[in-house]
């Protein structure tokens, strides 16, 4: 077997990240607008993306940071606050849930189509979701003028047809296409100002902290020490731990134990025992994995999966665009 075929089996960090937090899309939706016209969204815990199809309009988040959109930019909104989308500021703005039937229709319409828009949000796991949403900033801009920004295109014109279509299959299509240009959005991000603010994402294209993080993702039983991280990555111990903490937030082994966490959190879900899980990520007893899943979540491992599972019958979704 070839390398290639070998970089292909094992998932890189932000995969592994994406599937473990089962990120997806919640619902995609296209707003269509002419005239003067002006709306409000309310805040949301959640991550959302938009971007403009046709037209301009104005972003306001009323602390006096607004930006002009144009056809072809994109954003992400992180934790998203509340919000203004309008094409003349001087408007008062309506209530942009109130004001259409969303129920009936993934497109709304005001007066023309001189503006459009297409907006969608994500759902994930909600105990680990700040791992995502605390990694962004708030508002995330890719220009249309971006080197990536033709290739983001090329997903939103597909997810648009989709979108508008009726055809079978398109409600699965537009939760992968949306799934797709979130990636899309993230490589670009990374590429323009060197993915400034992008926190531990941003970890993961940097040369040497990026390896010490997939050596700790391919093999998270492996009794990694700061030493053998350091020595395999060409890194002193003072100053591996000093960039790591600047780029991820965390020191290294916190960083490795949380990530242990949230792999047995998931193998527990699946069915897994404790017994089970503690071995599989190299811990010598239950009691000690017990000790280190307490110090992450709080809980023992069996109170805390009863806990989820009790939540997980109750489940919430995100709103259309709120």
């Amino acid at each position: 077997m070839d390398k290639r075929s070998d970089r292909h089996k094992t998932p890189d960090p932000l995969s592994q990240v994406f599937s473990l937090l089962n990120v997806r899309a919640a619902r995609c939706t296209r707003f269509e607008a002419g005239g003067n016209w002006s709306y409000r969204f309310p805040a949301k815990p959640a991550l959302k993306f938009g971007a403009v199809i046709r037209g301009d309009c104005w972003i306001d988040f009323g602390d006096e940071a607004h930006h002009r959109l144009v056809s072809g930019d994109c954003f992400l909104l992180a934790n998203a606050p509340a919000y203004v989308l309008a094409n003349d500021q001087r408007l008062a703005p309506e209530d942009g849930i109130a004001a259409f039937d969303w129920t009936q229709s993934d497109v709304a319409r005001h007066a023309g189509r001189d503006t459009v828009l297409l907006a969608g949000s994500f759902g994930f796991e909600a105990s680990d979701a700040g791992l995502l949403l605390d990694a962004l900033p708030r508002f995330l801009l890719i220009p249309s003028r971006s080197p990536s920004a033709a290739v983001i295109h090329s997903t939103l014109e597909i997810l648009d047809l989709e979108i508008r279509g009726t055809g079978i299959g398109a409600a699965v299509l537009t939760d992968r296409l949306a799934d797709v240009l979130l990636v899309q959005v993230l490589r670009a991000a990374l590429d323009q100002d060197a993915g400034e603010g992008l926190g531990w994402i941003n970890a993961l294209v940097d040369a040497r902290i990026g390896k010490a993080i997939r050596l700790m993702h391919e093999d998270a039983a492996h009794p990694w020490t700061l030493e053998a991280l350091s020595e395999a990555i060409a890194m002193s111990r003072s100053a591996f731990s000093k960039r790591f903490k600047s780029l991820v937030g965390l020191a290294p082994l916190d960083y490795l134990l949380r990530w242990r966490m949230r792999l047995a959190r998931d193998l527990l879900r699946r069915g897994a025992t404790v017994s089970a899980t503690a071995a599989q990520l190299g811990y010598s007893s239950e009691s000690a994995f017990g000790h280190a899943f307490k110090r992450v979540y709080g809980q023992a491992p069996k109170r805390y999966w009863r806990r989820q599972a009790i939540a997980e019958k109750f489940p919430i979704n995100p709103n259309k665009l709120s």
